[in-house]
């Protein structure tokens, strides 16, 4: 079975390209014109990701993308910026985006994006051994979800997948870059802010003080790693 996309774009022309190259690549895509329609199908239909405009009428791409992570909180999520501006990065993948684009854009860049997150998606849920803990952290491979002293955190797909890669490789420290391309599958140079803005979502959910984290450490100048024990 193929994936299925829901595309949200008011611009015709763009989201009618965006969808028939997404279902030339394979890929069953829906395309809505506004943030309401949006969600009235993600409520009654399953999609595996949602390409996501900030520019819309009505309920704007925050909006909709802060209400899929209230009530569908494991759907990938790529938000579409119409320009480069930092802000919109940063508001986005603080309201839970797993990743994002800036206009004008390639097709051929879409798809990549695509790809590269559902595939990062199919890896986590399909990642072998069902639980793994650490401390007061455990993740179920097989739920796609996160415990902190058997109380469920609510973590996008993204944050679960950062969180699993650390924990994997507890102590290891990464680069932002190598972090990018290991849990974002693909080049990302010059974006290295995603990561920092994903850490500090992390440790805002998983850290009893997330100014002096316990589990998600900094080491300077180098990177990140998660703190084993013993």
């Amino acid at each position: 079975m193929s994936d299925k996309i829901l595309v949200v774009d008011d611009e015709r022309s763009i989201g009618e390209i965006l969808q028939y190259s997404l279902e030339k690549e394979g890929y069953e895509a829906e395309l809505v014109f506004d943030g309401e329609e949006a969600l009235h199908k993600i409520n009654q239909e399953d999609f595996d990701l949602v390409l996501l405009d900030i520019m819309l009428p009505g309920k704007d791409g925050f909006q909709v993308c802060q209400e899929i992570r209230t009530y569908h909180s494991k759907i990938p999520v790529i938000m579409i910026t119409a320009k480069e501006e930092e802000v919109d990065k940063v508001v986005g993948l603080e309201l839970g985006a797993d990743d994002y684009i800036t206009k004008p854009f390639s097709v051929r860049e879409v798809v990549a994006r695509v790809k590269a997150v559902l595939r990062r998606s199919h890896e986590s849920s399909q990642a072998s051994g069902s639980r793994l803990r650490l401390g007061d952290i455990e993740v179920d491979f097989n739920t796609m979800e996160a415990f902190k002293g058997g109380k469920l955190i609510e973590l996008t797909f993204r944050e679960f997948a950062l969180l699993t890669f650390l924990m994997q490789r507890q102590n290891h420290v990464f680069s932002r870059e190598k972090l990018l391309n290991e849990v974002w599958g693909y080049d990302y140079t010059g974006e290295e802010r995603t990561v920092d803005v994903m850490i500090r979502r992390l440790r805002e959910k998983i850290e009893d003080n997330p100014a002096d984290p316990e589990y998600i450490c900094t080491k300077r100048g180098v990177g990140y790693y998660f703190r084993g024990r013993g």
